[in-house]
């Protein structure tokens, strides 16, 4: 069937997706039309939508022909660009990008997180018993979004008081539990994070510590020292992008294990490794969607030409899916090596949080298989409403005590 017949839903509707399963629209895609001309919409202009491995690979690696500082998600590349361009490192490119990336992998060195990854295993064994012994609970509020943001707070140093309204704002400023939240909500939970940054930073410039937050208080880049927004943006790009990854796929990963049973009896029994399983989840549950570029100049991206200035997204939903890549690619398997997949980007704006991100989702699954003899669905749980994140905003599950006891335990 020719690729025009193909019926694509809005991309930029966030409804689509909770709406209908993608995944035989992206097979098609891949399949007929890989690099499809998306046309323009109520949400704003035309874009181009990638979804085969190699070609979101071949965008994601050439900074040369395309830029991330005119957004490098749909919401803001369909409203003319992303206000913290050329400021917050995902949307910052060449030198600038690099001085300031190498400044915060300072924080983010395995080394320098040993303290965060033990506070890490414990959280996890402390939530897992307490449900365990409650029998059941909603894995998405109560563990699964106490993990990573306890674990970005930590890392940030935020007030232990503070944490619970520094979540609820994130959750409203990429995604809602809602298909129809109140207007203007998403930019006003954005606009109180900035603002509660902004205090944060007074106080560490009075009081500085190891934290991020007073390493680009007090450092410089490309010789001069970073503005108090440049500071705050970077604070909101790090504290969205440590909490949503690691809840989605910690949510993502129990529902599988409960629809994969033979894979979690391999998890359990110890024929997979931790190591391994965390990285099928990753591939599998794929929470961040897309990431956007702009083309700088005309480019070639498998059989489409790409004129400068068009808005490209790159699918790595599609491209984790993709059979050139993964065999059986619709298949959940723990034991799948190699397992190259892109939830945490690749080239230049790999994820920098990917070492603690892998941390927590690796912590849970040695937890789950520890502490818990079986898991049951209880409910049908509820979809979150994005067109750039994926998942469950709600999981409700039995969790029941092993009946050998725990026969391994987080370090």
């Amino acid at each position: 069937m020719p690729s025009h017949e193909i019926a694509v839903p809005n991309l930029a509707d966030p409804k689509t997706y909770a709406d209908h399963d993608m995944t035989e629209i992206w097979r098609r895609l891949r399949a007929e039309d890989p690099v499809h001309r998306h046309p323009e919409s109520e949400y704003g202009p035309g874009f181009w939508v990638v979804t085969r491995y190699q070609d979101v690979s071949q965008v994601l690696r050439d900074d040369k022909s395309f830029t991330s500082e005119r957004g490098n998600v749909l919401a803001t590349m369909l409203q003319g660009g992303d206000t913290g361009a050329g400021r917050m490192l995902a949307v910052t490119d060449g030198p600038r990008h690099t001085e300031l990336r190498r400044l915060l992998l300072q924080a983010f060195a395995p080394r320098a997180l040993a303290g965060v990854t033990l506070r890490v295993r414990q959280s996890v064994r402390r939530l897992l018993t307490e449900a365990v012994e409650r029998g059941e609970c909603d894995f998405a509020q109560d563990i699964a979004s106490v993990i990573p943001l306890e674990t970005i707070c930590d890392l940030l140093a935020v007030p232990v008081a503070d944490r619970q309204e520094v979540l609820k704002l994130t959750k409203s400023a990429l995604a809602s539990d809602y298909e129809s939240p109140g207007a203007d909500m998403d930019r006003m939970a954005r606009g109180e994070i900035l603002l509660y940054f902004s205090d944060l930073l007074k106080e560490r410039r009075k009081r500085p510590g190891t934290d991020p937050i007073s390493l680009m208080a007090n450092a410089e880049v490309q010789g001069e020292r970073l503005s108090e927004e440049d500071i705050i943006l970077n604070c909101y790009s790090l504290i969205m992008g440590g909490d949503e990854t690691s809840r989605l796929s910690m949510i993502g990963a129990v529902r599988a294990l409960v629809e994969n049973p033979a894979q979690w009896l391999a998890l359990k029994n110890g024929d997979v490794t931790v190591e391994s399983a965390g990285e099928e989840v990753l591939r599998w549950t794929t929470p961040t969607m897309h990431f956007g570029r702009t083309a700088t100049a005309d480019v070639k991206v498998g059989e489409r030409v790409i004129a400068a200035g068009d808005l490209v997204t790159l699918w790595f939903t599609a491209a984790n899916r993709d059979e050139a890549a993964f065999p059986d690619p619709d298949r959940f398997d723990l034991a799948r090596s190699p397992n190259k997949h892109l939830s945490l980007g690749y080239g230049r704006h790999f994820c920098l949080g990917a070492y603690l991100g892998r941390v927590e989702i690796n912590a849970m699954l040695d937890g789950l298989r520890t502490f818990a003899g079986d898991i049951e669905l209880t409910g049908p749980g509820r979809r979150i409403y994005s067109n750039f994140l994926s998942g469950m905003s709600s999981l409700p599950i039995a969790l029941k005590a092993d009946p050998a006891g725990p026969s391994r335990r987080p370090e």
